[in-house]
């Protein structure tokens, strides 16, 4: 246990990314506090599009709302629904990938079959497709992009399952009678775990960015809600005369990616069992 903790805190990229990482998931906790009770949703026509200055310090939209505080909010929207986009993920690829593999046969076909044709169109064009047809909305998004991203996870874990399928022991724990279900929990699953909870970590930051790009096409978050790919779109037509609009927004999803891409990337360094 002890060899493991030095692990994690001797990385120093991890460290230091874990950290800023805490900060941005604090800052959107405390969301309210931060932004001085201002609410992001609520205008005024009178202050609308005003560059920054001491009241309004990321400027104002064309409602009127103070940017700053929207972009705060945002980070809540933002990251709780990467996060829950994530686990979605990862619990359905996982379970259906140890389920090809441990069972093979009809059971493998049907889903390496279905897992085939998700992979077959490009991601974001039939998450987009996908979403159009649910209705425009951060859950719909969310589940758009997780029918066409749990093939990935679950062809991994196919293949990790497949790797110990036939080693001896696990015959032997069939032998013994050890039940399907201890089969998959106790052989089948901890050989998978690690590799896609690196997977998982390494992805935060491209599944926040794909929300946010259904966002911005108007086919996630809808107005007047505070998402940063929303508040991209509604900025777009204002570029050249408030730029503000865009480069708070625009910032925060830049400097939130690199974070928990690098935090990932670290992790994998650490976790990956190829680099012992």
């Amino acid at each position: 246990m002890d060899k493991k903790k030095n692990k994690f805190l001797s990385n120093k990229g991890f460290v230091l990314f874990g950290i800023l990482a805490v900060i941005i998931v604090l800052i959107a906790i405390f969301a309210p506090v931060l932004a001085h009770g201002i609410d992001p949703t609520a205008g005024s026509l009178g202050d609308a599009i005003m560059p920054p200055d001491a009241k309004h310090i990321f400027g104002t939209d064309k409602m009127g709302r103070d940017i700053y505080a929207r972009v705060l909010y945002g980070a809540r929207i933002s990251l709780a629904s990467t996060f829950a986009l994530v686990l979605v993920i990862f619990i359905i690829g996982t379970a259906l990938g140890v389920l090809s593999g441990y069972f093979g046969g009809w059971v493998d076909a049907v889903i390496m079959r279905i897992a085939d044709m998700m992979i077959a169109f490009p991601g974001l064009v039939l998450a987009i497709a996908v979403a159009g047809m649910l209705g425009a909305s951060m859950r719909n998004a969310i589940i758009a992009i997780a029918l066409v991203t749990w093939p990935k996870y679950a062809r991994m874990a196919r293949s990790l399952v497949l790797k110990v399928r036939h080693t001896d022991y696990v015959y032997a724990a069939i032998v013994t009678g050890s039940s399907t279900w201890r089969m998959l929990w106790k052989y089948m699953l901890p050989n998978t775990i690690t590799t896609l909870v690196i997977t998982a970590a390494t992805d935060i930051g491209s599944m926040m960015m794909e929300l946010a790009a259904l966002s911005f096409l108007g086919f996630g978050a809808q107005p007047p809600a505070p998402e940063w790919g929303s508040m991209l779109n509604e900025g777009r037509d204002f570029m050249q005369s408030a730029p503000w609009m865009m480069i708070y927004p625009g910032a925060a999803i830049f400097i939130t990616v690199v974070i928990f891409n690098m935090l990932g990337d670290n992790l994998r360094d650490i976790l990956d069992p190829r680099e012992e």
